[in-house]
C-alpha cells in the first residue's frame, strides 16, 4: 500500500479516538462529551479493546500525522480531539456496527480524503509512558476483606 493510501491502523487510531472521546456512544452530541479531548493512554486503551493489541509507536505517530494533516483530529498539550470534519466523518459513515467500524472508516477515508502529513512526533518515552499508564490503570486494585479495612476492628 502506497504512502497516499490510508492504512488500517490510521482508521483504528481514528475510531479509538472517537470512542475514547465518547463521540461514538449513542451518537452523542458534541456538547455531552469531554470538551478537553482524551489523552494518549485513553486512546491506546480503547485501541486495545477494539483490536486486542496496543498500537506501536510508529503506527500511532503515522496515523496522528495523517489525521491531523487532513484536519480530522487535533492535538494540543497532549489532548487529542475530533475536529468538526472528524465529527462529520464519524456521523455520516455507513453504520454497520462496532465490529466493522474500523474497516468502514478506512473505506470512507479512502473515498473522501487524502492522507495529510502534519508535523507531529511521538517519542519512544512518551509512548512507553502512555502504555504504562494504561496498563497500571487497568490492573484492578486488590480486594480487601471488610475486617482489614481501617476503622474496623
Amino acid at each position: 500500500m502506497g504512502e497516499n493510501a490510508w492504512h488500517w491502523s490510521d482508521a483504528w487510531i481514528f475510531v479509538a479516538l472517537v470512542i475514547a472521546n465518547g463521540a461514538g456512544r449513542h451518537r452523542r452530541a458534541a456538547s455531552t462529551r469531554r470538551p478537553e479531548g482524551v489523552r494518549l493512554a485513553d486512546m491506546l486503551s480503547t485501541a486495545d479493546h477494539l483490536n486486542h493489541a496496543i498500537p506501536e509507536r510508529p503506527a500511532v505517530e503515522t496515523a496522528v500525522r495523517r489525521l491531523v494533516g487532513t484536519g480530522l483530529i487535533s492535538v494540543s498539550d497532549g489532548w487529542f480531539r475530533l475536529t468538526p470534519d472528524g465529527e462529520r466523518l464519524w456521523r455520516t459513515r455507513p453504520s454497520a456496527g462496532l465490529a466493522t467500524a474500523v474497516d468502514t472508516v478506512q473505506g470512507v477515508l479512502g473515498r473522501r480524503y487524502t492522507p495529510g502529513d502534519a508535523d507531529w512526533t511521538l517519542t519512544e518515552e512518551e509512548h512507553a509512558a502512555a502504555v504504562q499508564e494504561y496498563l497500571v490503570g487497568s490492573i484492578p486494585a486488590p480486594r480487601r476483606s471488610p475486617q482489614s479495612r481501617p476503622g474496623r476492628g
